[in-house]
């Protein structure tokens, strides 16, 4: 039994389906699993990272799972997955772990601290370090819906948006072929881009016209302050700003792991153009 974690989550939607039609045995877990509706006959159960309650009944019969990076109460995961049987943990973490800076930077540090929980236990882990998701272009959406202009502190910040889908795809192979099992993958999309140029691929496709208010440091945390904690903030722009007009590093590991090129950032745009041109007010 495979068992797939954040299951509300866009990775995990699309992995669980690649599994199913493999015919292998999937269990669906997720914080709140009512209202998941994964393939016909692929159960749910309810999984919270943070409360260990919720660790055995979900852990029972399993084999293998794929984990979302949850630093909260990873030790206490890890052990419940070692007792439980598991052999194999394919782990969804972030390329900022590389960076020279990780063990002060908040986001990276949480991932960094589960990477190390399942390394310090007798499991074999494979780790998926994607770079940059496309999906948090997601977040422009509602002021794009709205005809208004997207806040960006740094609109010449570089990244490598990847796909969710080739996520997905990528860490199928990582757990059906054992020749991946307890490597170390860097993920990145094929094109190193400025906010500034996602943006305009997104007005392209969508046919609407997308203006940028290019806005300070404190002015973008403020507007984020409801939904994201300062600290966290912080280390992104620290981030953004450290990759102003400079394009990031690519690979193809994608491609390696998948036998197709990564999807580009148009591909991502026209399959969630919809996202971004609900009717206006």
């Amino acid at each position: 039994m495979i068992l797939i974690t954040g299951g509300r989550g866009a990775v995990a939607t699309h992995l669980t389906g690649l599994l199913h039609h493999d015919g292998l045995p999937v269990r669906l877990g997720s914080a709140r699993p009512d209202g998941l509706t994964p393939p016909a006959g692929v159960p749910t159960v309810r999984l919270d990272l943070t409360d260990p309650a919720t660790f055995a009944a979900a852990l029972t019969g399993v084999g293998t799972v794929f984990l979302y990076a949850s630093p909260d109460r990873v030790t206490d995961f890890v052990e419940h997955a070692r007792r439980a049987g598991v052999g194999h943990v394919v782990l969804l973490s972030s390329s900022s772990v590389l960076g020279p800076d990780a063990e002060a930077d908040p986001l990276a540090k949480s991932h960094l601290d589960v990477e190390r929980a399942l390394l310090d236990s007798p499991i074999t882990t494979s780790i998926l370090r994607p770079g940059s998701f496309a999906s948090n272009a997601g977040a422009w959406a509602w002021p794009i819906k709205a005809g208004r202009p997207v806040s960006l502190p740094f609109p010449g910040a570089h990244n490598d948006p990847v796909h969710e889908k080739d996520v997905a795809e990528a860490a199928h192979a990582v757990l059906t072929d054992p020749r991946h099992h307890g490597g170390r993958f860097t993920l990145t999309g094929p094109e190193s881009l400025t906010f500034a140029e996602q943006i305009d691929r997104i007005a392209a496709v969508t046919g609407r016209a997308v203006a940028v208010d290019h806005v300070t440091r404190e002015e973008w945390k403020r507007e984020m302050a409801e939904y994201l904690p300062a600290h966290y903030a912080d280390a992104l722009l620290n981030w953004w700003e450290s990759h102003d007009g400079k394009p990031v590093a690519l690979t193809r590991t994608v491609e390696d792991l998948t036998g197709h090129p990564a999807r580009d950032f148009t591909a991502w745009a026209t399959d969630h153009a919809a996202d971004f041109t609900a009717a206006r007010p």
